[in-house]
């Protein structure tokens, strides 16, 4: 399977996901919802399988390729919270983001080589990669609920139960966010015989793991509201740096973590 097959996965997968989304406020059978967005998440991830295939490797090497999971992820991610927490804003936020990502994919495809450079012919490749576009799908899952509260707060009913569940969200994002650092600096070791080298990447990586640590440190120390949940914010604008802006930074050209176009 190549590229040119993804629009048949991606408009289905989208349609299922918008249903969801929509259905969610107006159907009185959450089964319904559910199966919309299990649909979806199965169809996409079976083009993301079918590339993998088609390619003979990971599709986690270009910012198109991590687009996919990072639909996929939030999707998941999602479905998961709304069934757990019932927030049905956060079912549709999640499915409007990864359609979002999903119509970038359709609009600038993609197609590939299907060779790996030497440094990217590890088994660290998949899982670290993997783990970072994880921790990415749910602190943006936290960041989307961020604003809600934010909301709640200036209106002066601040939502308890939202807080939790950003909290869950991002202690777990930030856990998958750092053993995607450690599992790269190990691969760095064994690739070019050294931990860390502070390029830029790898700068913007500690910036932005240092931003949600302090986000929990105050919120375990319960800081203004207000400050705390735009802090949140800050952090996920430095993710998406570290993720997608370094890649145009004229220092970053030679950097072995910026994505090929």
């Amino acid at each position: 399977m190549t590229w040119d097959e993804f629009l048949w996965f991606a408009i289905p997968a989208m349609l299922c996901w918008i249903s969801a989304g929509i259905l969610v406020y107006t159907c009185k059978k959450p089964a319904i919802v559910e199966g919309l967005m299990i649909v979806g998440i199965v169809i996409f991830a079976a083009f993301i399988v079918g590339l993998w295939i088609g390619q003979e490797r990971p599709p986690l090497r270009t910012i198109g390729e991590t687009r996919l999971w990072y639909s996929f992820f939030l999707a998941a991610i999602g479905y998961l919270t709304y069934r757990h927490w019932k927030y049905n804003w956060l079912l549709s936020f999640s499915a409007l983001v990864a359609c979002v990502f999903t119509c970038i994919n359709i609009f600038k495809p993609e197609i590939h080589s299907t060779n790996l450079m030497p440094a990217l012919q590890s088994y660290w490749f998949v899982p670290h990669v993997t783990v970072y576009i994880l921790s990415y799908a749910m602190l943006g899952a936290a960041t989307i609920a961020s604003f809600i509260q934010l909301r709640n707060v200036y209106k002066g009913k601040a939502d308890e139960n939202l807080y939790k569940l950003m909290d869950n969200v991002v202690y777990i994002g930030f856990g998958f966010l750092i053993l995607g650092m450690l599992m790269g600096a190990v691969w760095a070791k064994e690739a070019w015989g050294h931990y860390w080298s502070w390029d830029p990447k790898e700068t913007w990586a500690f910036i932005t793991s240092a931003a949600y640590l302090i986000y929990i440190h105050m919120r375990l120390q319960k800081y203004h509201p207000k400050l705390v949940l735009w802090l949140l914010s800050v952090a996920f604008l430095l993710l998406m740096v570290t993720w997608i802006g370094v890649n145009y930074l004229p220092a970053a050209q030679n950097s072995i973590h910026v994505y090929s176009n």
